[in-house]
This record gives structure tokens, sequence and C-alpha cells, in this order.
């Protein structure tokens, strides 16, 4: 059997169609979860992007946080955004060694830097390059290349990242072929094309589409903001969200709306090569996200650490098996992101990975086991929560503080109940104590 993972960076649950979605059209993300086990309560254990991929490339935990040096090139401060430790083995090495043929196609340019090491054990990666703030190209861009896309006299230290990306994509080809997920999912389907009649193989594919900036062509903004003629705002991190009128704040959740819509359209790509080539017949696909993104929610964009809400925890995952298992079915149990490892090791019928924290929730999906979890623990660097039944509990290490939500009927999350529920509250902080305590491998 074969093990295909295909991650989509900052895809919000709730717009998606078969997760509920009304106005985000997504017809091939919706086919997949026909055809999937659609779990509904998933998890990262460790937030944000480097975290996730640790947790599944190596089914460990990253949080509790460990404190490992940041390497030479790696800017971001935020908790457990390192590289994979030497000591554990990734699952790219435990599958090599036992004879698949492992690659990964991946523009999650992070992962790639010089002091980084996710490609471990692949015999094969290839690393589309151009996203966000991937220093590629240093050309300068033409005078007032930026003027539709950012604010009068903003400061240069928001245009940064922005300037690079624009940089990058100086000089791509015309039409959608030019754009990252394009560009990523093509790649994808031309390595499964080379591997037909190969053996088994596992693919890692990784798309930073639909995190920001939400650059796509103009039909697919059309498609939700018609006649729009103001600023875009496809990186809303170059202004404040207060900063902004009623109708840049709509255009800019069009614009995630429309990226969201090309990057389905170009999964559709992929997941129609994997049928073309009979690979459904004999491959484990799983479809996930590292977390989704706060898009004009609470009065905000982005994804800050502060922010535990479901806009930002609810992730899709879409599980394909090769013999049906769960296909149809929604499963609402709480599974983290190193479950997913332990699982594709059960259905290719591997041992565990060393010092493995992941369960395989593969019993679930057939019936014979009811729950893995009875509730689930997420960091952020300094803000944990512990989700449980409808609650969360969000503990602030830097500010001191502890706040009680009901989750799905406070989305938002406007009303502490840690005064009204302190036994629930008490509850749920000692399930976090408890494993901040037993610290990490």
């Amino acid at each position: 059997m074969n093990y295909i993972m295909i991650c989509l960076d900052s895809l919000k649950q709730d717009h998606i169609g078969a997760y509920g979605a009304t106005e985000c059209r997504t017809p091939n993300l919706d086919r997949c979860a026909e055809q999937s086990a659609v779990f509904t309560r998933a998890r990262s254990e460790a937030l944000p992007t480097v975290p996730v991929r640790r947790a599944l490339q190596t089914g460990i935990r990253t949080f509790p946080w460990e404190d490992i040096p940041k390497p030479k090139g790696i800017y971001n401060r935020h908790a457990g955004w390192c590289p994979i430790p030497q000591r554990q083995t990734t699952l790219a090495e435990h599958l090599a060694e036992r004879g698949y043929v492992t690659g990964m196609v991946i523009d999650v340019y992070h992962l790639m830097k010089p002091s980084m090491n996710f490609h471990r054990g692949m015999k094969s990666f290839e690393f589309i390059r151009g996203q966000e703030n991937d220093q590629w190209k240093a050309a300068p861009l033409p005078e007032g290349a930026l003027d539709r896309y950012v604010p009068d006299g903003c400061p240069e230290r928001r245009l940064r990242v922005f300037t690079q990306y624009m940089q990058n994509q100086q000089g791509r080809p015309e039409g959608e072929i030019g754009h990252q997920v394009a560009r990523v999912m093509t790649a994808a389907a031309n390595w499964l094309e080379g591997m037909a009649g190969a053996g088994d193989f596992y693919l890692w594919v990784d798309s930073f589409d639909p995190h920001e900036p939400w650059d796509v062509p103009p039909e697919y903004i059309d498609m939700y903001a018609p006649g729009y003629e103001g600023k875009r705002w496809i990186y809303p991190n170059v202004i404040r969200y207060e900063d902004m009128t009623e109708p840049e704040i709509e255009h800019a959740k069009a614009c995630y709306k429309a990226e969201v819509t090309l990057v389905d359209r170009w999964f559709g790509h992929l997941i129609d090569t994997i049928e073309e080539l009979g690979l459904f017949e004999n491959s484990l696909v799983v479809l996930l996200s590292d977390h989704g993104k706060i898009v004009g929610d609470r009065s905000n964009f982005g994804m800050s650490n502060k922010d535990t809400s479901r806009h930002l925890y609810d992730v899709p995952l879409m599980v394909r098996h090769p013999d049906g298992i769960g296909v149809g079915r929604r499963f609402d149990q709480w599974v983290y992101d190193i479950d997913v490892t332990a699982t594709a090791l059960d259905a290719l019928g591997e041992e565990p990975l060393p010092q493995m924290d992941g369960r395989s929730f593969l019993p679930i999906m057939t019936g014979d086991v009811e729950r893995l979890h009875d509730y689930a623990v997420c960091g952020y660097s300094e803000v944990h929560c512990v989700w449980q039944d409808d609650f969360v509990l969000v503990r602030d290490d830097e500010e001191g503080t502890e706040e009680l939500f009901d989750a799905w009927q406070d989305k938002d999350q406007t009303t502490d109940l840690s005064g009204e529920m302190p036994d629930l509250t008490a509850e749920l902080g000692a399930r976090l104590d408890e494993l901040v305590e037993a610290g990490h491998h």
C-alpha cells in the first residue's frame, strides 16, 4: 500500500462545503469528503506551521515545549519552531528503511531553510520556490508595483514580507499555472505519474496556500467580490483591521475565499491524477490542514497565538482508505495530527515509530473502538488550551490568566464561564498540568 499525505496550510474548516460552508466553493474537497472518513474535531497538538509538521513527521508531541536553541537563519520565535531533533526518527526514514520510495513536493519555505531538516529520509524532494518571505529573487520591483495592495504611507516593517513575495512572483508564467498551488499540485501529479509501477511509496505534498498572500486570478475574486474597485487586500498584514473600511474588510474576506477556491481547483487536479493512475485502489490518501485562519473573525486578520477560538483550531481531516473503511461517515471524536501518523503506519501494516505518542484511529473508522481521547491538549507558544466535550480551557502563561468557554455555543469566545463552572475549570486545568509536568521525550 502507498501513503499520500496532502497538507494545505491555513485552510479554515468552515470554508469547506463538506463541513457546512455555503459561501465558499470547494467542489473537489467536497468530492474527496464523500469518498473519505471525515473528522470534525481534529486538532494539531502544537501550533503553528513548523510544530505541526514536526508532529506529522514523527508522531511525537512537540508540546510541552523543549528548550531547543534556535539555529541561525530562523527568525520566528514561536516555541517549537525548530528542526526535528536528531534523536527522533522521521516517517520518511522509517518507511525508506522498509523499502518505500519516499518523496515530498513542497512550497512551505519555513521547512526548507538551510538550518531545517524536514526532508530527512526523503529519496526525492522538490522545493517549489517563491512563497511569501522565501529569500528567492532579489530583483527590485518596478516603481508603484505595490500601490494597489498596500495603504498609503505603509511603514517599511509591514512591507518587507509582502515585497519579497512580489519580487518572487516576477516573471511567473501567465495564467493559473504560474500560481504557487498550481505549481505544487502539478509537480506532485508529475511525481505520481513517474512512479507508476515502481513499488510502494510515501508522498508528502504540502502547499502553503491558502495562507496569505491571497494572490489569485481576477476571475476568482469576481466570484466573491464582483465590481470591487478599491485596494486589493491580498496580504492584510500590511494594514490594521481598525483602519479598514467595511467594504475593504469584506473584500479581504472575499480574497481568502477566492484563494480557497483556487486551491480546491488544483487539489482537484491532483486527485484526478490519483484516480486516473488507479492509485486509489492501493493508497491511503489523507487531506488535512495545520490550522485555520482568522479572516475578519473577532475583528482581526491573521493567527495570533492569543486566539484560541475554533476559527483557528478547527482543521479539516479526510482519510480515504483503499478498502473504503469509514467512507461517507463523520467522526466527532478528538484526534490529533500525531494520530494521523500512527494511523498511516497501522494502515500500511508497518511498525510504529520509536517513542511515538500518536495512536491509530483506524479502529474508530472500523467501529471497533469508540474513541482514543477524552480530551485534547494543545499549545501555541505561551498559550495552551484543553478541549473537552464542547468546552475549551484557555491558559495564557504570559498574562497569567485562565478562562473557560463553551466553544460550540460561543465560537468567538466572548463569555468566560470559569467563575460559573469552577469544577470543570479545575478539572481541565489539572489535565493541562499533568501533561506539562510529564514533559517531553
